[in-house]
């Protein structure tokens, strides 16, 4: 990403998201209004055990994901965590947004940042399916993915997906469409 397209994204995100920084577990907090969860497994289950539970997996994510994206491109927004501010060099790659200080500390050696990369890509389902188990397996954390006006975002995570809507009217709809995968929880979560 070059650095005009760096400033674009980051200013449309703050217009879009004001206050939050593209992170996403500090997303629900502000922005309950237009957020639901949805789990990956029936009852609530967390990891799939075989592949037949993997397939409902990627089912859950790629129906929800194409909802929300088909026909668009979108951006994958992946996450680097570390304890540096710059980026290591053997994580510089092309796709490079931002850098965030996280979690500020008085002690230096307990600062967190998050690194941001961000890979722009038609959606079609099936294409992030090697991410998306990656996920699923807890093998990678905190992905993004979104449309390219940062309208609509979707958080996949070990057990389930956050989805952002752009209005809590089309939150509802798709709540509703996928009723069966809700938490029973009663915040949601």
């Amino acid at each position: 990403m070059s650095g005009d397209g760096r400033a674009d994204l980051t200013e449309l995100w703050q217009q879009r998201w004001p206050g939050c920084p593209p992170v996403e577990y500090k997303l629900r907090g502000p922005y309950r209004d237009v957020w639901v969860r949805f789990h990956s497994l029936p009852d609530s289950k967390r990891y799939a055990e075989d592949e037949s539970e993997c397939t409902v997996v990627l089912e859950r994510y790629n129906t929800v994901l194409d909802e929300l994206f088909a026909g668009a491109d979108v951006y994958v927004i992946t996450p680097l965590w570390t304890t540096e501010a710059e980026v290591p060099p053997s994580q510089a790659v092309t796709g490079y947004w931002q850098s965030l200080l996280v979690e500020d500390d008085p002690d230096p050696a307990f600062r967190t940042y998050c690194h941001l990369f961000v890979a722009r890509r038609p959606w079609r389902r099936g294409c992030i399916d090697d991410l998306l188990r990656d996920i699923a397996d807890d093998k990678v954390a905190g992905v993004l993915i979104t449309d390219t006006r940062l309208l609509r975002i979707h958080h996949p995570y070990d057990g389930g997906a956050d989805a952002f809507l752009a209005t809590s009217e089309e939150r509802d709809r798709v709540r509703e469409r996928h009723a069966d995968w809700l938490s029973r929880h009663p915040l949601g979560l």
